[in-house]
């Protein structure tokens, strides 16, 4: 049984989670639309360069959540999960999970976005087993701060050693789907890398490698 390690935005999904859900924020009333959606594609293309701080990200995407229950964002969530997310998922990826559950393997998904979007997105996918942005809690109600290690760069790998007790040799027969240049320190680290839709950098990169080039739909 090996581990299968997916990245969900732009590679489960054609698209990012987390704009999606600043979209769907602006369309519920909870944010200036204009101002905010402006300064969320402005950290994007940070984030596709690979120069984006994830706190400054998070702190900004989470601050509509304040104050709002853990029950209010689920509902809203579930619908956006169904409304929005669902159309984007690669049917690609929907048949690579299948291949893997028939190989009796392992699937897991570590993305950069948080917990309140990637487990329920991930769940309708099929995958129970999440790593995603922790986020605080107090009272049943959303405090608009992440807690513990963030899951992008190098904390993607952090929080995959936690999981697994600090045991890395499952790593060298595990795969790890991603799209992006911010995951190359877990690509560089499991036995079969994955690149999906690959941004510029890790395309280059994987070309050199030789590792596996893959154009989902």
């Amino acid at each position: 049984m090996a581990l299968v390690i997916f990245d969900l935005d732009d590679t489960l999904i054609d698209g990012d989670c987390a704009s999606l859900w600043s979209q769907r924020m602006a369309d519920l009333g909870w944010v200036d639309a204009e101002s905010f959606l402006k300064r969320d594609a402005e950290l994007m293309a940070l984030y596709a360069q690979g120069k984006l701080p994830m706190e400054d990200y998070m702190a900004f995407a989470l601050e509509p959540m304040a104050g709002r229950s853990v029950e209010e964002i689920e509902r809203d969530v579930e619908a956006f999960v169904e409304d929005v997310i669902e159309p984007l998922i690669h049917s690609d990826a929907c048949a690579t999970l299948a291949r893997h559950r028939e190989a009796g393997d392992r699937p897991l998904v570590i993305s950069a976005s948080g917990v309140h979007l990637v487990k329920p997105i991930a769940e309708r996918i099929g995958i129970d087993e999440v790593l995603a942005i922790d986020l605080e809690v107090a009272n049943g109600h959303y405090t608009g701060r992440t807690v513990g290690v963030l899951t992008y760069r190098e904390g993607k790998v952090l929080r995959l050693l936690d999981l697994l007790e600090g045991d890395d040799s499952p790593l060298a027969e595990a795969h790890f789907y991603s799209d992006s240049r911010n995951d190359l320190p877990l690509l560089k680290l499991v036995g079969k890398p994955h690149v999906v839709n690959a941004d510029p950098v890790l395309l280059e990169h994987a070309q050199k490698m030789g590792w596996d080039v893959l154009n989902w739909k």
